[in-house]
């Protein structure tokens, strides 16, 4: 059966309901992942069946309602027991503040104590208990062995990405992505959300954006580079509200995940263009694309566009609470700025080389608006071209030299390199796969490869904030498709952002994730199922 979404209890009640043998005293090193950075086991087991509740009202805001919990415990058979004599408890301890994702997890024969400095720590903690929960092939019953876990991620930012222009997808499986994410401690979204192929966000300003950029006629079938393109005849689209943005981010609030929206600009602009052609260089007309690529029209540099963008950025400024804008940024032919006389004005005007400094120029004035809103900017690598807007957060996607250059410049940088972080790229090279965009990014690339670059020099490291995997969906038209080329890559880029590089080791890896396949094969997660 498939689910609306895939909740934390449901991932409770999978996590633990497939048996495993347990010896009468000494119990297996859970198969968790990511990896702690440390585990020490102990005598001994903690029995669920005897749990008796928690031991004192959590401090922490993400607890505060702690029925949930219960209610997950429930689902499992195992109700509390009044007369019992086990407990759980969560502390906030300011000796652990210090990484504010920090945890310690403490289980013992009649107690489980959960430690952070923060709520998100807490959170952590708790996913990982939720991994140590085995039921016994003997007596049918849920154990939890007795161990201490110290543990910290290696980077502050881990993200996944998800295109739901190039396909759209629902807002339950938009939470179904959260809570996977949420399963293997990411703690950011990307939401992509405008395109050529559609625009995604209602903007109450301009309701065209989504009466008519929304929607495209039709289709691509089988690959790009098939000859003759053929297509299915079909319209598609869709959107979201803004009062459905604002309970996904509520949602994701509560899986300690922060969304970053993308709004695409200058390029990639085509279904926009499509509801607004004024804001081009050449008036149009102009439909969303109906296949993939890149495409000559992009929004013009002239000041009405950059006024309809940061009135567009301020209804998304409103909705996402989160630090950072993503204004995309990238594949941005000039070919209409070349012939257009507004932006050729504009070079001239402002002292500007080229129209690579005109892109330059542009990102800036929204650089510009999004902090006077109090948020910054991301954007993919090529806003490196022309000139680096002065506070902004560089995606580095073209390999990893765009993200080199902007350390090197003072910039924070995410990693997130074609190979092997765009999990759009085939993961075998078996024939019964289906078809994907090109490339090769198995998964032991994902779990080897490194954030920081190769010979990156020591002092820039701390500029390396984390990675991000990246899901384009142009090959992507169901949600089980979706689930398929994450994974079990996601799994593998969850340990190679959070677990010391020091500590990782790919046949432990391994060996973990077979437990985690028959879990994902039970809650009928549709996965490319990896073998050695």
């Amino acid at each position: 059966m498939r689910y609306s979404h895939f909740s934390f209890g449901l991932l409770l009640l999978v996590w633990s309901c497939l048996p495993s043998a347990i010896q009468a005293q000494y119990d297996p090193i859970p198969a968790i992942i990511p990896a702690p950075v440390s585990v020490e086991m102990e005598q001994g087991r903690y029995s669920w069946h005897e749990f008796a509740g928690i031991a004192s009202p959590p401090t922490s805001k993400l607890f505060t309602n702690v029925q949930h919990i219960y209610d997950e415990l429930f689902q499992l058979g195992v109700p509390v027991d009044k007369y019992g004599n086990h407990f759980l408890e969560f502390e906030l301890d300011t000796l652990i503040r210090a990484n504010p994702e920090a945890y310690q997890l403490v289980i013992e024969p009649k107690s489980i104590t959960i430690r952070a400095g923060t709520d998100q720590g807490l959170l952590y903690g708790y996913i990982t208990l939720l991994q140590t929960m085995v039921k016994d092939s003997i007596d049918g019953k849920f154990y939890s062995p007795c161990l201490i876990i110290n543990d910290a991620p290696r980077f502050a930012y881990r993200g996944m990405h998800l295109d739901v222009c190039r396909h759209f997808f629902p807002v339950s499986f938009v939470k179904t992505y959260i809570d996977y994410l949420a399963m293997y401690k990411f703690n950011t979204f990307h939401w992509h959300l405008t395109e050529d192929q559609g625009w995604r966000i209602e903007i109450k300003r301009y309701p065209k954006l989504t009466d008519i950029g929304a929607w495209r006629s039709e289709t691509l079938v089988g690959h790009f580079s098939d000859q003759p393109q053929t297509y299915d005849g079909t319209p598609h689209g869709g959107f979201y509200t803004q009062e459905e943005i604002r309970d996904v981010i509520s949602y994701a609030t509560k899986k300690g995940i922060t969304i970053i929206p993308e709004i695409e600009m200058p390029g990639h602009a085509l279904a926009a263009l499509a509801a607004y052609p004024e804001l081009s260089c050449t008036g149009g007309p102009f439909t969303p694309a109906t296949t993939w690529g890149v495409f000559d029209d992009v929004f013009c540099t002239r000041e009405e566009t950059i006024t309809f963008l940061k009135n567009v950025l301020d209804e998304v400024i409103d909705l996402f609470p989160g630090p950072f804008i993503h204004i995309g940024g990238d594949e941005c032919p000039k070919t209409r700025w070349k012939t257009c006389v507004v932006c050729q004005q504009n070079i001239r005007d402002h002292g500007l080389a080229d129209e690579h400094e005109l892109q330059s120029w542009f990102v800036r004035q929204i650089e510009a608006h999004l902090n006077s809103r109090g948020r910054r900017l991301i954007g993919w690598d090529e806003i490196l071209e022309g000139g680096l807007a002065p506070d902004a957060t560089v995606m580095s996607w073209r390999g990893t030299a765009g993200g080199e250059a902007a350390a090197a410049l003072g910039h924070q940088v995410i990693m997130t390199p074609g190979k092997p972080c765009y999990f759009d790229h085939y993961q075998s090279k078996r024939p019964d796969q289906p078809i994907a965009i090109g490339g090769f990014n198995p998964l032991v690339a994902v779990y080897d490869w490194d954030p920081i670059p190769e010979g990156l020099t020591t002092s820039f490291h701390p500029m390396i904030i984390g990675g991000q995997g990246n899901v384009w969906t142009e090959y992507m038209s169901t949600e089980q498709q979706v689930e398929y080329m994450i994974f079990p890559r996601l799994a593998a880029l969850a340990e190679t952002l959070w677990t010391p590089a020091e500590k990782k080791d790919y046949d432990s890896f391994l060996d973990r994730l077979d437990s985690h396949q028959m879990r994902w094969k039970a809650a009928d997660i549709n996965f490319f199922h990896y073998y050695r």
